[in-house]
């Protein structure tokens, strides 16, 4: 059935041959596992139950907010634990962690803890659920991955483009623009951009952007190069098609490659890096779930406190290795060589 989706032969052999490795396979299942799992993660962490049904009425509090005062209680927030759910007639589903990232765990005497039936992965030094922020935490390592992604190939891609079909004086200038970025130390410019300007998803979106095109520019503008002169691209001038059409529609669908199969590798990079500056305090602000920011924290508990690192580095690693078999499949299945064997 998917099959059915290639349009031509090409594309249909590189996908047989992606599939023809397990590993990258089963990386993207697993890649699309916890994709699912951190999206829909109200589902499976949250301090609310998914429905409920109390005094004859349906209730479902993680789609919906309900006034305290529903409930006879009193304050600004709906404390369901407290609700007297085993009354006759009354019940709760709840989620697989009824714990919320930023709850701690009042029940606790002390801080960080192990863990426990309520607690599966322990808790941090806050008495905050280590599960429910490694799921939540994953939401803001890929959502922040796949926007700099995005907007540093968005961004290379359009510089490459420029160099490469234009050439002359504009590659010229831009080559030494790009050797100008290329020679900043890339770390040492991030943090130093993060203790001026401060540190939001955004900012630090933007910051990574700013220092983190050059890469893919340069394999842009020698694919560009290497196809401006080719038949297709003579006879779309020939019929008079505009410089924008020629670059976007009929340049750029051939020369696809380079941002194919680098994409996997620079989302890992990403998470990696993110992770980093968690790690370091200057990443994502408090109290925003981070993986980072937990293996910190197990810094400063090293001998006490073994769920902080072992839970954090097992969710980074496996999710790095998953991306690293995808990047690998995705080569195998672009390369050349194996193109002209098939």
């Amino acid at each position: 059935m998917i099959e059915r989706l290639f349009k031509n032969e090409l594309s249909l052999k590189r996908y047989r041959r992606f599939c023809s490795i397990k590993r990258a396979v089963a990386s993207v299942w697993i890649i699309l596992f916890l994709l699912f799992l951190s999206c829909t993660a109200e589902i499976w962490a949250n301090n609310k139950p998914l429905l409920m049904k109390y005094n004859g009425s349906l209730y479902t509090p993680v789609l919906r907010d309900y006034y305290p005062t529903e409930f006879g209680q009193d304050g600004l927030i709906t404390d369901y634990r407290t609700l007297d759910l085993k009354a006759e007639g009354n019940w709760a589903i709840w989620p697989i962690v009824r714990w919320d990232p930023y709850e701690s765990n009042a029940s606790l005497a002390t801080y960080p803890a192990p863990p426990s039936s309520e607690n599966y992965f322990g808790v941090d030094d806050r008495g905050r659920d280590v599960m429910a922020r490694l799921i939540y935490g994953f939401r803001y390592s890929m959502g922040f991955s796949l926007a700099v992604w995005f907007f540093a190939f968005l961004v290379g891609t359009i510089a490459g483009a420029i160099m490469g079909y234009w050439g002359g004086r504009t590659d010229l200038f831009g080559q030494r623009v790009v050797e100008v970025f290329d020679s900043l130390p890339y770390v040492l410019m991030l943090l130093t951009l993060i203790a001026m300007l401060g540190a939001t998803l955004w900012l630090l979106v933007a910051f990574s952007v700013f220092l983190g095109w050059m890469r893919i520019s340069t394999y842009m503008r020698a694919e560009f190069l290497k196809l401006r002169k080719r038949e297709f691209v003579e006879a779309a001038k020939a019929q008079g098609v505009g410089t924008m059409r020629i670059l976007f529609r009929h340049i750029l669908p051939n020369g696809l490659s380079p941002l194919i199969t680098f994409s996997p590798a620079e989302i890992a990079g990403y998470i990696y890096t993110l992770a980093i500056l968690d790690y370091l305090g200057m990443g994502l602000p408090p109290p925003t779930p981070s993986w980072g920011e937990l293996l910190q924290q197990a810094q400063n508990y090293f001998t006490i406190a073994w769920w902080l690192a072992v839970y954090p580095s097992a969710a980074i690693i496996v999710s790095l290795t998953a991306l690293t078999f995808i990047g690998e499949g995705i080569r195998e299945a672009y390369d050349p060589r194996k193109a002209a064997k098939a």
